[in-house]
């Protein structure tokens, strides 16, 4: 899920990174050279690069030196636990809940610890599709990225192996399509329960802490409660994951990637470039140009955003947070 506007002095993720540019570096090669330019053809070592002036190695060098900075930071790794840690436990609760019959408890199971995550913990996603709508609409950086996605996988993997440690039937720990619908069907009801969740958590951002969570967390409950007697109501690639690796049951899994994917990006994009209040052709130009897209964004001037975080930018009152 989503993490409200104004919650970013509590979110472990850094609500920025570095711009990437190479303006103002002109591509001279051979004579003609400034002192400048011959600076800025130094590299890590004492050594020099061949073409000082290249924007182009300009551009790689600033990325790894953002990319190692990032690295070293521990707000950057505090934000990679804190994603294994929400994914474990709502993954978690929604496992212990699908022991019992139907799909009304593990809906309201998720429903409830998705609120209840945004309002405690907040930063983190717990979700990869909205990690990857994240990523598609410039929210965040691939490094981040990469690496939530990777500790929500770890964090579900983990929560599974307890489940079917303490459960004495996991058969319902593992999504699967419905046996009165089909591979097609599943599919397209996982795209459309999780599209709604993700607008949910994209428009969220507006609000404060606890409006946030009612809002995701009743987006969640009615996702699964509609797509469950079809899919299984998943919404998450980490939920149908980690169940898999632990029992070795792979059928239709492609599903639980491809559908949840599709609706968070169909839902991002449509939220940030057309529904949002700061949309504007400029910004999905950015976007499309792969320019800092919080240079042209206009600021929602919400009462919840005012009274909540007035200071912030666009950029970080936008960043998102958990589902």
């Amino acid at each position: 899920m989503l993490q409200a506007q104004g919650k970013d002095p509590r979110s472990p993720l850094p609500k920025s990174h570095p711009t990437l540019s190479a303006s103002g570096v002109p591509c001279a090669r051979g004579g003609g050279t400034t002192g400048g330019d011959r600076d800025r053809g130094a590299v890590p070592g004492g050594g020099r690069c061949p073409h000082p002036g290249c924007p182009l190695h300009s551009l790689s060098h600033s990325c790894a030196m953002a990319i190692r900075e990032e690295l070293r930071s521990g707000r950057f790794w505090r934000g990679v636990l804190a994603e294994v840690a929400a994914t474990l436990i709502f993954v978690g609760v929604v496992l212990g809940a699908s022991a019992a019959p139907g799909p009304l408890a593990p809906a309201l199971a998720g429903g409830l610890a998705a609120g209840g995550l945004v309002c405690t913990l907040g930063g983190p996603q717990a979700n990869p599709a909205l990690t990857l709508a994240l990523l598609c609409t410039r929210k965040t950086s691939a490094l981040r990225g990469a690496a939530g996605v990777l500790a929500q996988c770890a964090g579900a993997t983990l929560a599974s192996v307890a489940a079917h440690a303490a459960l004495p039937d996991d058969t319902g720990l593992v999504t699967r399509v419905s046996a009165v619908g089909t591979a097609g069907t599943a599919l397209a009801w996982e795209t459309f329960a999780t599209f709604q969740l993700a607008l949910a958590a994209f428009a969220a951002a507006e609000h404060a802490a606890p409006q946030a969570g009612l809002a995701l967390g009743s987006a969640v409950a009615a996702g699964a409660l509609a797509a469950g007697p079809f899919s299984g109501g998943s919404m998450n690639p980490a939920r149908s994951l980690g169940p898999a690796i632990v029992t070795g049951v792979w059928d239709d899994h492609w599903v639980y990637w491809l559908g949840p994917v599709l609706g968070a990006v169909l839902a991002g994009l449509s939220y940030e470039f057309v529904l949002a209040p700061g949309a504007s052709r400029e910004k999905l130009g950015a976007c499309l140009a792969c320019r800092d897209v919080a240079l042209v964004e206009t600021p929602s001037l919400s009462p919840s955003s005012v009274a909540h975080n007035p200071s912030a930018s666009p950029a970080e009152q936008r960043e998102q947070g958990t589902a």
